[in-house]
């Protein structure tokens, strides 16, 4: 019962300074819910469309469908607390709340990282292996990765939250930041955090690195492979396909490194609010448009479901 902590709930200060003044909450409030709004549709209606569309139904589309799964899920984590806090000033929650909070944004996130891993893989066979691309990336093949993506990030997140959650906070409960993140949350504790931290650190430093490293591996073939083309338009296809993907990837593994692969000491809680809100709630807005919607055969396959509906 040692590690056993007295706080039942915590109080979430991370939009204090914004919340407290009248002429900006309802303003924030229809940014944020705007931006949660887009994000619903984009990746639910992605979801979709790669459902109902037999022509959508490849690998590259699958990865995608289940991105956009993975994008809703860990906003869907973080806005909606987000945006009470700006309509009713609710900056309290509980315990068990925080806790669940924490470990579906883990969960979430680490599975994005593999995915994107995933998808770079997927596109060096396409580009470096096009003859080969059927047998490479087979249904069970694609299958495998996705499930192995899930493995690790509930895994990951289980370990992480688990670890954090035997911590006895007993001085405080005010948590600088606006959603129940792990260096903010730690930071909270009396008990001794060392162990904690080099196990947070080394987890996420396994998993950046290692996703980093199929990236890089995919891209350094991919780079090769194009530098070797002598058609103008397999060139301009295979650089157009990297840069969103490459983009994607620099945003979202640049604000994760940025945010867990220092000591708590080092932080700064108003830098980490800044990097968070990409993170959580631009990247999961942006992600369908990023990878899909300057997509050709995505946009087809959007305008076919519109104009049947408009027919029915």
């Amino acid at each position: 019962m040692g590690n056993r902590t007295e706080v039942t709930q915590f109080v979430l200060l991370g939009l204090t300074r914004l919340t407290n003044d009248p002429e900006l909450q309802v303003p924030l409030f229809v940014i944020f819910t705007l931006i949660y709004l887009i994000t619903l549709i984009g990746n639910l209606g992605m979801i979709m469309l790669i459902l109902l569309d037999s022509r959508l139904h490849t690998p590259m589309y699958f990865f995608l469908s289940n991105l956009s799964l993975v994008d809703f899920g860990y906003s869907t984590a973080v806005t909606p607390k987000v945006m009470a806090g700006f309509l009713i000033k609710d900056k309290v929650i509980s315990y068990n709340a925080c806790a669940a909070q924490m470990f579906f944004f883990a969960a979430f996130a680490t599975v994005e990282s593999f995915l994107l891993a995933s998808m770079a893989y997927d596109r060096y066979a396409a580009v470096c292996k096009p003859l080969h691309y059927t047998t490479a990336m087979t249904t069970s093949v694609c299958a495998r990765l996705v499930i192995g993506s899930y493995v690790c990030g509930f895994l990951n997140a289980s370990i992480h939250t688990g670890d954090t959650f035997t911590l006895s906070f007993c001085d405080s409960n005010l948590v600088r930041h606006f959603f129940c993140d792990f260096p903010a949350v730690m930071v909270l504790s009396c008990s001794d955090r060392h162990i904690t931290e080099l196990v947070l650190i080394c987890v996420v430093s396994f998993n950046i690195f290692f996703a980093l490293l199929v990236i890089l591996i995919s891209y350094t073939f991919i780079f090769i492979t194009v530098l070797k083309m002598h058609s103008s338009a397999g060139y301009q296809k295979a650089l157009s396909t990297c840069a969103s993907h490459l983009t994607a990837v620099s945003i979202f593994y640049g604000t994760i490194i940025f945010m867990y692969l220092q000591p708590s000491s080092s932080h700064s809680m108003d830098t980490d609010k800044m990097a968070s809100v990409f993170y959580t709630m631009i990247i999961p807005m942006l992600n369908p448009v990023v990878y899909s919607l300057r997509n050709k055969e995505v946009k087809r396959a959007f305008m076919k479901l519109f104009w049947r509906q408009n027919y029915l």
